[in-house]
């Protein structure tokens, strides 16, 4: 059964990433959101205090944490602001294929460098014609000699263009099978195409990433030829509930500062707090994050207990992403006209809340998966 109560380490952990999202993110996330610019001053002071590298094991270097801590510090890294968020989770995304499948020999070769700085790592599956249906990639990775040369692009890739290491999805010749390969960010034949110009998220680089006669070494492929759909999948299990903490912090952020809104703006006589109309509203959406935290922590102990089972990291990603836009929307309305301004960080929240029902999987996925689940 899950216990609720915080272990003395993710106390402390908890609240000095709180301490750190109150001074280094939040004061410039409207900063970053306006430029749409990677955080590359957040992450070198997050990387020299220990915070980065979040799954990382222990062995090179890094924090090596459990799933449920993650899910604590990846909802106070996107209470501060879900693009600089993100860069922890798209690091997260691109390592956990070669913590699931690579070989002792791979992770030793590719993981220790991101111990040294602060790097990036990029998850390659999605293409222009091929989202939510995977199996329709046309990336291509042909066998030559003891190499595979790969053609092809994908899109709205996190860290696309900038990443050190790119973990990339492509059908080998003559196969249907989906593969997996491991892509240094040099690799001559790598290249950045268009960059995103996003609504909300804006702090996350999201760009295509373009495939020319790229070269790879057949040690560099994941798990065995037609393997990959299944390791893009397992990954999946585990990094959505990381988008459902992180769904809970930008809910739980759009709720506290409406809360305290709603006890300094009056109308009629009274804060608007002292109104019932907004006071339910209030205890609905205080009721709809606690929800949402509980399932995230019911997903993740789950993974801890090694009980992976695809429908609860779909469940709350899909019901804490829904939360998110939900609490969001109401926030904006509870600030009325102010709610609509960038003065007020609402307008933002509601912004970023949007993707969480996109990404890494739409709702509609989410409730596919948890539906076969159910029926299998």
């Amino acid at each position: 059964m899950i216990s609720f109560e915080l272990t003395d380490e993710q106390k402390e952990l908890q609240t000095m990433v709180r301490k750190f999202t109150k001074k280094e993110i939040i004061p410039v996330a409207a900063e970053y959101d306006q430029k749409s610019e990677m955080p590359w001053p957040i992450i070198q002071k997050a990387f020299e205090i220990g915070l980065w590298n979040l799954n990382l094991p222990a062995k090179y270097d890094g924090l090596n944490l459990d799933h449920v801590t993650e899910a604590i510090l990846i909802e106070e890294l996107a209470y501060g602001c879900l693009g600089i968020s993100g860069a922890w989770d798209g690091n997260t995304l691109a390592l956990t294929p070669i913590l699931i499948a690579g070989t002792e020999e791979q992770q030793d070769r590719w993981l220790p460098q991101f111990a040294k700085k602060p790097l990036l790592a990029a998850f390659c599956l999605t293409e222009p014609g091929a989202g939510s249906d995977a199996r329709s990639m046309t990336t291509r990775a042909e066998k030559d000699g003891d190499d595979y040369i790969i053609n092809g692009s994908k899109c709205f890739i996190t860290h696309g263009g900038i990443s050190n290491m790119y973990t990339v999805f492509a059908k080998i010749k003559g196969s249907k099978g989906i593969s997996a390969f491991l892509v240094a960010g040099d690799n001559s034949g790598v290249s950045m195409g268009k960059v995103e110009d996003k609504l909300g998220d804006r702090a996350s680089h999201i760009a295509e990433v373009i495939f020319v006669d790229v070269r790879v070494p057949a040690k560099d492929l994941l798990g065995q030829e037609g393997e990959g759909f299944k390791i893009a999948m397992q990954t999946l299990d585990r990094t959505r509930m990381s988008i459902g903490a992180a769904a809970v912090g930008v809910a739980r952020r759009a709720l506290e500062e409406s809360i305290e809104y709603a006890k300094v703006r009056t109308q009629f006589g009274k804060p608007i707090g002292q109104h019932q109309a907004i006071a339910f509203m209030l205890a609905d959406m205080a009721t709809k994050v606690e929800a949402a935290r509980c399932l995230v922590l019911l997903a993740a102990s789950e993974i801890d207990a090694h009980r992976i089972d695809p429908k609860f990291g779909a469940m709350c990603k899909l019901y804490a992403g829904d939360i998110a836009m939900e609490v969001t929307v109401d926030a904006v309305q509870i600030h009325g006209g102010y709610g609509y301004m960038k003065d007020y960080p609402v307008e933002k929240l509601m912004r970023d809340a949007k993707i969480l029902q996109i990404y890494e999987g739409t709702q509609q996925i989410q409730r596919m998966v948890i539906a076969g689940r159910l029926l299998a």
